[in-house]
């Protein structure tokens, strides 16, 4: 049976932290940055979590168990 590959786009966009967790960039933050105040532009620049109830598709798409 053939390897199992792990989803392009899920590789670029999660990375797993020591604890298992899996981290996230916010949205909103590439263009149309002028309307936005800083503040809201200072709370998208930090990582987030994934959200418990979408981390095992997110984990079955990384192919991890």
């Amino acid at each position: 049976m053939p390897k199992m590959k792990t989803k392009s786009s899920a590789k670029k966009r999660f990375k797993v932290t020591g604890t298992g967790k899996l981290k996230r960039k916010h949205a909103f933050k590439s263009h149309i940055l002028t309307k936005k105040s800083k503040k809201r532009k200072l709370k998208l620049t930090h990582d987030g979590l994934v959200h418990k109830y979408d981390e095992a598709n997110i984990k079955q798409q990384l192919n991890l168990k």
